[in-house]
């Protein structure tokens, strides 16, 4: 029985989970975004957020304890470089699942997890839309006689005066038949 078991194992012995766990939490940091099934997602965010809560602090203890986790020297450069000065000021939740349907041979859930601060496209800050605003009040009704009046009004032709005789012009194609 699983009892309290707050841990999702996703199939793995320990050893095997951590480093899978190391190298997500590595390729993550490297790439911003990267692709996999929703459950080692959820168990990845739980994973290095509290690596990126420990970047914002670059002192040689704290860069020794995240090298312990993620055991990749390029990973803490560019976390603690790169990584924390974006999420500096950031209070938590540095990771997004972004999730994006069945896996094409055995429909698993899959999703983007990215960090927060480095997609450009979701950065973007659109202009509020302002709402609708809806009345309750009951719209006047409309007398159909008076309407009827109005489109008979428009409708019928203008009486107009007869139009003056225009004089004609001479064109260069006249000129070219009169034989000129």
């Amino acid at each position: 029985m699983r009892h309290g078991d707050k841990i999702n194992n996703l199939g793995r012995k320990s050893a095997h989970r951590k480093s899978m766990l190391a190298n997500m939490a590595s390729s993550l940091i490297l790439h911003k975004r990267i692709s996999t099934t929703v459950a080692k997602a959820k168990a990845l965010r739980t994973y290095v957020e509290p690596l990126l809560t420990k970047s914002k602090d670059d002192s040689t203890h704290s860069r020794r304890t995240v090298f312990s986790y993620l055991k990749s020297k390029e990973a803490v450069d560019m976390l603690f470089k790169d990584v924390a000065t974006k999420i500096a000021d950031r209070p938590g939740g540095y990771t997004r699942i972004l999730k994006t349907g069945g896996r094409l041979g055995d429909n698993a859930n899959m999703c983007f997890i990215e960090l927060v601060d480095f997609n450009e496209n979701m950065l973007v800050v659109k202009a509020p839309v302002k709402a609708a605003r809806r009345s309750t009040k009951k719209k006047a009704v409309v007398n159909v006689t008076d309407v009827a009046a109005e489109t008979a009004e428009s409708t019928e032709a203008p009486v107009s005066e007869p139009k003056a005789k225009r004089k004609k012009k001479d064109t260069p194609a006249d000129e070219n038949a009169s034989g000129e």
